[in-house]
C-alpha cells in the first residue's frame, strides 16, 4: 500500500498520525543513543574500580595491622630507641 492510497482511503489526519508516531519513534531512539553510550562508560568505569578495589582489599597487609602495640619480634635497635 503506497502513502497515497493510504491518504485516499484514511485521510490526511491518518497520515499525518502515522507520520508523526514515526518520528517520535526516531526521535526517542535519538534520545536513547547518548544515554547508553553513558550507561556503558559508567559499566566500564565502575568494572575496573571494582576491580582495583578488590585487588587492593585481597592484598595481605605490608606491616602491623594493630598500630597501638609493636609487633612482637621487635629488634635490639627498636628496643633502645623506646622513650616511654
Amino acid at each position: 500500500m503506497s502513502m497515497f492510497e493510504v491518504l485516499r482511503r484514511f485521510g490526511t489526519f491518518a497520515l499525518l498520525v502515522f507520520t508523526g508516531a514515526v518520528l517520535v519513534f526516531l526521535l526517542l531512539h535519538l534520545v536513547r543513543i547518548p544515554l547508553v553510550l553513558i550507561a556503558k562508560v559508567l559499566e566500564i568505569t565502575m568494572r575496573r574500580l571494582d576491580g582495583f578495589v578488590a585487588r587492593h582489599a585481597s592484598k595481605p597487609p605490608a606491616g602491623p595491622v594493630n598500630q597501638f602495640f609493636h609487633h612482637p619480634t621487635v629488634t635490639r635497635e627498636e628496643a633502645i630507641n623506646v622513650h616511654a
